[in-house]
């Protein structure tokens, strides 16, 4: 299970930077890992938009090439 957290278009860097900043910090937190396993989530990626942009870039193109037909 993957859970994503998203901000609209054009969201203020700043604010992005912000939430980011806070969630990071919230991933860290050994309770919030405790609730994230009770929910199936065992494995908690604390990183920068960038690296999530990468990801979703590399899912995307791996999802893309697993379902053309040769």
């Amino acid at each position: 299970m993957v859970w994503e957290l998203v901000a609209p278009r054009n969201t203020p860097t700043e604010i992005v930077e912000k939430l980011n900043k806070e969630i990071n910090a919230g991933l860290a937190d050994p309770k919030i890992k405790a609730a994230a396993r009770g929910l199936g989530q065992y494995r908690c990626f604390p990183g920068s938009p960038a690296d999530f942009g990468k990801l979703i870039a590399e899912v995307t193109e791996k999802l893309g090439q697993s379902s053309q037909v040769p």
